[in-house]
C-alpha cells in the first residue's frame, strides 16, 4: 500500500491538479503514508479483540485518540502561543500521533491484559500457526483489494471533483466528512455482523446465520434512513458548521442531498460484507465490488460529471449508483451462499 501511495504521489502531475494543490497535499500525503503502518497494527489488534467480543476497547483508544486528534488539529493548524500554524502539514502530524497512540494503547493492553493471557500463550495456538496464517492469506488478501477499489474510487472522485475545480473539491471534501461520520457506524454493525455469524458457523446454526444477518441488516437500515432524514433536512445547517465560504456552500448542500441517498445503500453494502466475511465468501464480493464501483460507478461519474453537465452532482450521482449496485448484488450473494454454506468447509484443520 506505501509503494503504491509513494509511486503515485512522485507522478502526481498526472492526475491534473493545480500547482497550489500539489504543493499542499505532498508533504501531507507523506505523513499519512506512514501513518499507515501504526493504523495497521490498530487495525488487526482491534480485530483480535472484537472477535473475542471485546470491541470496547478499540472504542474507547478509538475516541481518546479523536479528541487529541481534533485538539491536535486545531492547534497545529491554526498555531498556538509558541507553536507556529502548520496549516495542512499539522493536520498530517496529527494524524500521524492519533494513529501511533492508538496502536501503542491498544498493543500495551492486549499484552498487559490477563484477560488475553491465555490466547497469547505460545501452547495454546492451533492448529500450527502456518496453517492459520494461509487462512488469513485467502480470506484477507480478497478483503484487502475490496477495500483498496473502494477507497480508490472515492480517491478518484476527490481527484476528478480537482478538474472541475478547488472549489467543487472542497465542497465534496464537506459532504463526503458528513457520510463518512455515519459510514463509522455501519461498519460497526457489519463487525459485529460477521463475529456473530462466525460463531453461528462454528456451532453449525444455519438458523442463527440467518438470525444475525437479518437484524445486522435491519439495524443499520433503520440507523442509516435517520441518518438520511437528518442530513437532507439538516444539510444547509450541516455545511455551515464547516465552512463560511458562500460558493463552496452551495455546491456542497448540493452534493449532501445525494449523499443522504447513498447513505442507506452504503450502509447495507458495508454490512453485506461483513457477512459475507463471516462466511468466509471474500473472492466473488470482491469482483462485485471492483464491478459496481470501476464499472458501474466511476463511468458514471466521469461521463456525467466531466465530460457532461452535471458537473460536481455528477460524480456524486457515479458515486451512488455504485453503491445501490454493490448494495443489492452483496446481498443477493449473502443468502444465496448462506443458504446453501457448507459447514465443514469452513473449519481449520491442521
Amino acid at each position: 500500500t506505501i509503494i503504491i501511495i509513494a509511486i503515485l504521489g512522485f507522478n502526481y502531475d498526472l492526475f491534473g491538479q493545480t500547482a497550489i494543490n500539489k504543493s499542499l497535499t505532498l508533504p501531507y500525503l507523506a505523513l499519512v503514508t506512514v501513518s499507515i503502518i501504526p493504523l495497521f497494527l490498530f487495525a488487526a489488534s482491534k480485530s483480535f479483540t472484537d472477535g473475542l467480543q471485546k470491541p470496547q476497547i478499540g472504542m474507547i483508544i478509538t475516541l481518546i485518540a479523536l479528541v487529541a486528534n481534533v485538539f491536535g488539529n486545531h492547534i497545529l493548524i491554526n498555531g498556538f502561543g509558541p507553536i507556529p500554524a502548520l496549516g495542512l502539514m499539522g493536520a498530517g502530524i496529527a494524524t500521524l500521533g492519533a494513529r501511533i497512540f492508538m496502536a501503542a494503547a491498544l498493543l500495551i493492553y492486549i499484552f498487559k491484559s490477563k484477560q488475553f493471557t491465555s490466547f497469547l500463550a505460545p501452547g495454546h495456538i492451533h492448529p500450527s500457526p502456518w496453517v492459520i496464517e494461509k487462512t488469513f492469506l485467502r480470506i484477507g488478501i480478497p478483503s484487502g483489494f475490496q477495500g483498496f477499489f473502494e477507497i480508490a474510487t472515492f480517491g478518484m472522485a476527490v481527484v476528478m471533483m480537482g478538474w472541475i475545480s478547488i472549489t467543487a473539491q472542497a465542497a465534496h471534501i464537506i459532504a463526503i466528512n458528513m457520510a463518512s461520520l455515519t459510514y463509522m457506524m455501519a461498519n460497526g454493525i457489519a463487525s459485529s455482523g460477521g463475529i456473530l455469524i462466525g460463531a453461528d458457523i462454528g456451532e453449525r446454526n444455519r438458523l442463527g446465520v440467518f438470525t444475525s444477518a437479518n437484524a445486522a441488516l435491519t439495524l443499520v437500515t433503520v440507523f442509516m434512513t435517520i441518518c438520511s432524514i437528518v442530513m437532507y433536512f439538516g444539510r444547509t445547517g450541516l455545511v455551515q458548521a464547516y465552512t463560511q465560504e458562500p460558493s463552496v456552500i452551495v455546491i456542497a448542500v448540493s452534493l449532501v442531498i445525494w449523499g443522504a441517498i447513498f447513505q442507506l445503500f452504503d450502509g447495507i453494502q458495508a454490512v453485506s460484507l461483513g457477512l459475507l466475511r463471516g462466511i468466509q465468501d471474500v473472492k466473488v464480493p470482491t469482483l462485485i465490488s471492483v464491478f459496481s464501483y470501476w464499472g458501474v460507478g466511476m463511468p458514471m461519474a466521469y461521463f456525467l460529471g466531466i465530460k457532461g453537465t452535471w458537473g460536481a452532482e455528477g460524480i456524486w450521482v457515479g458515486l451512488t449508483m455504485s453503491l445501490v449496485c454493490s448494495s443489492i448484488l452483496l446481498t443477493w450473494r449473502f443468502y444465496n451462499r448462506a443458504a446453501h454454506v457448507n459447514f465443514e468447509e469452513l473449519s481449520i484443520e491442521d
